[in-house]
């Protein structure tokens, strides 16, 4: 970082009081707009000028560009506005050597055809970066006195800039350090949750490829089932990570039709039952059929998981399903009588990859599951909402619009 290295005894009482509060407002800022108005102000009373000018160096072109500019006094004309010392600018800037071109005052000339220019270079660790312009319309002259103050002025904008460039770096570094570590994330969970069903897979296939070694037609059929489980398994974790993909692109295919939803949840609740014998799911609708304007592929496929999580976060309790309707909205509710989800993670569960710490050892699961249910019914612009109480269960609830379109934006589903 630039450092103000001249000697603030050639300074009067009233300039080094303003110097001193301009090196607050660089310690004390974070946004270079407000920094730069605020240093503006407290030069103006001690260093007259008329307009001030902040030039920057155009990373991609080279060349200087107005990065902030304030006209005061005389340039508050809609005509002084437009001289902005561009010619000052560029000369200090090429230089690197403080630059003044006074003009040539006569007594009968517009004042604001009479400008007096002082550019001064903008360095940092001796690095140009562009150039500071102060213009005075009709005089007086830039005395030396005065161009040394307006250096300890430019120091301070240098100062402001290096700290923004620096607080830029930070979060930079920050963000790339977030995202490496969600990449390191992503990575352990996939591996993780790829090589557990892999690891079954291998082993029970090992197993049944054993020489010397007799099965029974029983334990055959139980390795076999275990292996087709685990692969299904595996099947579903690579379908879940494709759509979670496709879902953050905003490329996931929906195909829009109208279905019958107590139709098809009736059929899931029947399907779910017959795999899980010591859960009793009752499903409560007080019409025999509600329609809805959707895909009915990936609206089961949000009801399946929502059930699923139930199943596995909370064995052996009853699941009621409530479908309900109104004149321009669907309810969904599911409701579970598990241990319930404590409101550290409520914000959280609709996260990409989010499980909570305290089940995540237990039972098995990408924490994709529901991260895909929002993004599947925002896409029905619709909304999904739990709410749960330790000890007590959770209630998802999923509110859909009855004649909704596919929803997409530039940088995936809403």
């Amino acid at each position: 970082m630039s450092k103000i290295r001249r000697n603030t005894g050639s300074l009067q009482p009233d300039e080094l009081k303003a110097v001193y509060a301009i090196s607050r407002v660089v310690a004390e800022h974070f946004e270079i707009d407000a920094a730069l108005a605020d240093i503006v102000r407290l030069s103006r009373p001690v260093f007259i000028f008329d307009n001030a000018v902040l030039y920057l160096q155009n990373e991609d072109s080279g060349g200087l560009e107005p990065a902030f500019a304030r006209a005061i006094g005389r340039g508050k004309s809609s005509r002084a506005e437009i001289s902005w010392g561009e010619m000052a600018a560029q000369s200090a800037y090429s230089t690197g050597k403080v630059f003044l071109k006074e003009a040539n005052v006569t007594g009968d000339a517009d004042r604001l055809e009479q400008a007096f220019y002082l550019g001064l270079p903008l360095l940092v660790d001796g690095n140009l970066i562009g150039a500071l312009v102060f213009i005075r319309f009709g005089g007086p002259s830039f005395t030396d006195e005065q161009i040394n103050l307006a250096e300890f002025i430019a120091a301070h904008v240098t100062q402001v800039l290096e700290h923004r460039r620096l607080v830029e770096r930070v979060a930079s570094l920050e963000a790339e350090k977030r995202l490496a570590q969600m990449q390191s994330d992503f990575l352990a969970t996939v591996s993780h949750e790829l090589k557990t069903p892999l690891g079954f897979i291998k082993g029970y296939a090992t197993t049944l490829l054993r020489e010397h070694t007799n099965w029974s037609a029983e334990e055959r059929k139980e390795f076999l089932e275990i292996i087709d489980d685990e692969s299904d398994r595996m099947g579903e974790l690579i379908d879940d990570l494709l759509d979670s993909s496709r879902l953050q692109s905003g490329t996931l295919p929906m195909q829009f039709t109208d279905f019958d939803l107590v139709m098809q949840t009736k059929e899931l609740v029947d399907r779910v039952s017959t795999q899980a014998l010591d859960l009793e799911i009752q499903l409560y609708s007080p019409a025999e059929e509600i329609r809805l304007n959707g895909d009915s592929k990936r609206m089961g496929q949000v009801l399946k998981n929502v059930i699923g999580n139930a199943i596995k976060y909370a064995p052996g309790g009853d699941i009621n399903i409530f479908l309900s309707e109104d004149a321009e909205k669907i309810r969904i509710e599911i409701q579970d009588q598990g241990p319930g989800i404590s409101k550290e993670h409520i914000d959280n569960i609709f996260k990409r990859f989010y499980r909570i710490p305290d089940e995540s050892r237990s039972i098995r699961g990408s924490g994709l599951g529901l991260y895909i249910c929002n993004q599947i019914v925002h896409a029905h612009q619709g909304s999904i909402q739990v709410r749960s109480e330790l000890g007590k269960g959770s209630q998802f609830t999923i509110e859909l619009p009855k004649a909704s379109q596919p929803v997409k934006e530039r940088n995936g589903v809403a």
